[in-house]
């Protein structure tokens, strides 16, 4: 028999995981002196005790342990738990890279940024009448990053007619996961077809910002357009412009921190 220390040892389970195990009724000891209450184990529980081990190591929650333990020896239970915990483990491993990626970006973002709020060239607004033009418009309820495929129909209804950069009207005037836009290009004519709209944009007021960098850090420059609105008393009108002065090409993403974007604020 086996003292609770001694059996600690031999196991690499702690005395604290064992008096715990014996409370939930997964590893009992063999016997209980009644006086002192020190708990004795023999030999027999040894490999019980191995295995308890073993399955938590692998994350298997106690209630998921005793049911493995329940099946005594059936080897293809045991061997299918194993492989569903597996792909469980990868799952999360996959999740976490995903994070430490989204991690990174975000710190080089927050570098990038500040270094971009400190160049002069690209952060100054500035107000200017934007002229009336025609238009090739299809309507999105989707996320923002979904937009190439509304610009993506446009190109190959209306390719022999766009003249000029794409651009989103973004009629939300609070961040929505799922947005309500256009994703437009100008256009020298055509007929609306297929969900594309042909019209006029109106003419209009608006505060410009040229934004250069990645799209997901055009949150920056919208607060410093935004600051100049307020600031300047104006009332914003929907929908807000975006106009992709230089972004990825059809194949090639490019140099994101090369992009350039005109962020249009449309005033009264």
């Amino acid at each position: 028999m086996f003292t609770i220390g001694e059996f600690s040892r031999l196991t690499g389970l702690t005395v604290k995981a064992l008096r715990f195990y014996h409370e939930e009724g997964l590893l009992e000891p063999t016997s209980v002196d009644e006086q002192t209450g020190y708990r004795y184990y023999d030999g027999s529980k040894v490999e019980l005790a191995r295995t308890i081990a073993f399955l938590k190591q692998l994350d298997f929650s106690l209630a998921e342990i005793r049911e493995l333990l329940a099946g005594g020896d059936n080897a293809a239970a045991l061997t299918a738990a194993l492989e569903r915990q597996r792909a469980a483990i990868d799952e999360r491993i996959r999740r976490l890279k995903k994070a430490r990626r989204s991690l990174d970006d975000f710190l080089t973002a927050q570098r990038e940024g500040k270094k971009m709020l400190t160049t002069t060239a690209t952060t100054q607004c500035e107000e200017k009448a934007l002229p009336a033009m025609k238009i090739a418009a299809y309507r999105m309820h989707a996320p923002y990053q979904d937009c190439g495929q509304g610009f993506g129909k446009i190109g190959k209804a209306f390719w022999s007619q766009i003249c000029g950069p794409a651009l989103l009207l973004c009629y939300d005037m609070e961040y929505q996961e799922v947005a309500n836009y256009e994703a437009c290009m100008p256009v020298k004519g055509g007929q609306s077809r297929d969900g594309i709209e042909v019209r006029e944009l109106p003419a209009a007021r608006c505060v410009s910002l040229l934004h250069q960098g990645p799209y997901d850090q055009l949150s920056r420059s919208y607060e410093k357009a935004l600051a100049y609105v307020k600031e300047q008393g104006h009332k914003l009108l929907a929908p807000c412009r975006e106009v992709y002065l230089k972004g990825p090409g059809m194949f090639f993403k490019g140099n994101p921190k090369k992009y350039l974007t005109e962020i249009q604020l449309v005033i009264e």
